[in-house]
């Protein structure tokens, strides 16, 4: 398949990336909805219908299996709008020799349509053959969607529990899977076996007589053994992982699952290695649950790319992991906040992103599934947090309940950022006799989680004038570290010059490279874990943090290596940037010191 772009725009948050592929889906551009919230999804399919004219039926909570419904609508109701924007701009562009020309000027070199388009009008340039030939060719962008895998919470009707295939992450698989669209789920937050036995169950994931997927898997991951571990639980069930999309663990937005200390770079290395083992593997393993199933088998392997994203800000950067790594697509995630022709961001959060520095971007505890997680200072569901402890009501009224996961105290669950949750905990914390300072500890832990499941959808019902009196007003932003360096709203065909080396939307010169960055924030993270366990360390954790520090180390080795031998596209960074590795390598060794100084306690 011809690909007009080498980078896509992944999930963010809940409802910032909600209708970006009606937005940019048009221009050959890849992008992710987020499927946590329905309640949000089926609020802007109204929009859209009454903006559109078109016949709009409510999907009530009333209904059965009204979740799943509420996304395939939505769905096939992008795919319908986005289809249709996309006939408008074929049209368009084909219009005359200048259009088409302009067109082919805005994409990348390494543009597989481009070089097609090329190749066709090198010797002669007929403009009705080109007309056809670009309608017939141009690829529109994949309206792919994004489903948390953990995020699974179970359903009831009164204190009847529903079976599985109701929980959440099952519904929105299935209203995926039963949806039109002919694109990707992107599975992430780690392997959930339930989830994936169930997309058995869909026809559009098995291969067809030609090979075709219909619907495709993609599985997001920071390590190379998880990723062939889920791809070859999937494949024994006829289940082909077409893309692997490798996340730095630290250096992006929203959560942060961070690895034992395994770098990026080495990480990608690892996959542009294996690949052909990988591919060669799940492929023998898939084969044989196909002839099992009497479904159709492949006689080759199915396309496996590999994509990579967290932290890119530059076209040099960009260039580097496509062509070093061998990548298939980067992903952009963080500076197409500030890009509302392809984001959805109200005003005044947009205000607070252009005037972003590093102290305002941190990695927090805020989130309730208990996962480090990107935030910014002073963003308004934090206020909003803050006020209600100063009111002495810790917690938030949970409308939503995505993450109400917690079993504790309630056989429904609970989440921990809910008034009920911090209510029960904090009357368990005071029947204990803990000292003045311990109680203050542990009651900011309980009182730090930030209801996000609703925060993080927010913005959206903002920026288009809609009703909030369910969400309130506080709004949760999650950009990554690199939002420091981008400080202007930007429209897109600039982000696109941008990324591809045709403009600078970075004024400031102390940008460290994204390698850089992502061990500072590592070696930020060793710097917490080994203050949180210095009262009561054990020996296994320990031995986890100086096995976490060798993997940093080794980590340096690798990119010191690297950028000595290669990496053409710094040569005129390269010094700075080996310097910054050897001032983290020194960081790491009074690190080291410090762990080994650590008594663990006796038992």
């Amino acid at each position: 398949m011809l690909k007009a772009h080498s980078f896509h725009i992944p999930v963010m948050g809940i409802g910032f990336t909600i209708d970006t592929p009606l937005k940019v889906s048009r221009f050959g551009i890849d992008s992710v909805i987020s499927l946590v919230d329905d309640i949000l999804l089926e609020k802007l399919r109204k929009m859209y219908c009454d903006k559109f004219d078109i016949r709009y039926t409510e999907i009530t909570d009333k209904m059965e299996d009204f979740r799943a419904k509420r996304i395939t609508s939505y769905l096939n109701l992008i795919q319908e709008l986005s289809q249709k924007k996309f006939e408008e701009f074929k049209n368009s562009t084909s219009e005359t020799a200048n259009t088409i020309k302009g067109y082919f000027n805005r994409l990348p070199n390494t543009s597989s349509f481009k070089q097609e388009f090329h190749r066709l009008t090198q010797n002669r340039f007929d403009l009705e053959e080109i007309r056809i030939w670009v309608m017939e060719n141009m690829p529109m962008g994949s309206i792919d969607v994004n489903i948390m895998t953990k995020v699974d919470k179970d359903n009831y009707i009164g204190k009847e529990k529903l079976s599985t295939e109701f929980n959440d992450a099952h519904a929105a698989l299935r209203g995926f899977a039963n949806s039109s669209l002919a694109s990707s789920v992107v599975l992430s937050a780690g392997m959930n076996p339930r989830l994936y036995s169930y997309i058995e169950q869909f026809d559009d994931f098995y291969p067809d007589t030609d090979a075709y997927l219909k619907k495709k898997i993609v599985l997001k991951v920071s390590d190379y053994r998880s990723a062939l571990i889920q791809g070859k639980f999937l494949a024994k069930k006829g289940i082909w992982v077409s893309e692997y999309r490798i996340e730095s663990g630290l250096n992006c937005g929203g959560h942060a699952f961070a690895t034992d200390g395994y770098l990026m770079g080495p990480i990608l290395e690892q996959f542009k290695s294996n690949k052909k083992a990988l591919t060669t593997e799940v492929h023998q393993l898939m084969i044989g649950a196909l002839e099992k199933k009497g479904r159709p088998v492949p006689k080759s392997p199915l396309p496996l790319t590999i994509s990579a994203q967290g932290g890119v800000g530059t076209s040099d950067e960009h260039n580097f992991i496509r062509n070093y790594y061998e990548v298939e697509s980067v992903g952009w995630g963080t500076p197409f906040l500030l890009v509302p022709e392809a984001s959805t961001v109200d005003k005044r959060t947009l205000d607070q992103l252009t005037a972003a520095k590093e102290e305002d971007l941190y990695l927090s505890n805020i989130s309730p599934l208990g996962i480090p997680f990107h935030s910014l200072k002073g963003n308004t569901k934090d206020m909003e947090k803050e006020k209600n402890l100063a009111k002495g009501r810790p917690g938030s009224a949970c409308p939503k309940k995505f993450v109400a996961l917690n079993k504790e105290y309630k056989a429904e669950g609970l989440c921990t950022a809910s008034r009920q949750y911090q209510h029960l905990k904090i009357l368990e914390l005071e029947k204990e006799s803990v000292s003045s300072e311990e109680y203050q500890r542990r009651y900011a832990k309980i009182t730090e989680k930030s209801c996000t499941c609703v925060g993080l959808g927010t913005s959206a019902l903002l920026a288009y004038g809609l009703d909030t009196k369910t969400e309130g007003e506080g709004v949760s932003i999650c950009p990554g570290p690199n939002m420091a360096y981008f400080s202007k709203i930007a429209s897109l065909s600039e982000m696109q010059d941008h990324i591809y080396g045709n403009e600078n939307l970075i004024s400031r010169k102390d940008r460290p490279h994204m390698f850089v960055k992502e061990l500072s924030i590592y070696l930020n993270y060793l710097e917490d874990q080994i203050e949180e366990t210095r009262r009561t360390i054990t020996k296994k954790q320990k031995q986890y943090l100086l096995k976490f520090a060798t993997n940093l180390r080794e980590g340096i080795g690798y990119y010191e290596e690297l950028f000595t031998s290669s990496a053409k596209e710094f040569a005129f960074s390269k010094a700075k940037i080996l310097y910054d590795f050897l001032c983290g390598k020194d960081a790491l060794k009074e690190l080291v010191k410090a762990i080994e100084k650590l008594e663990p306690a006796k038992v």
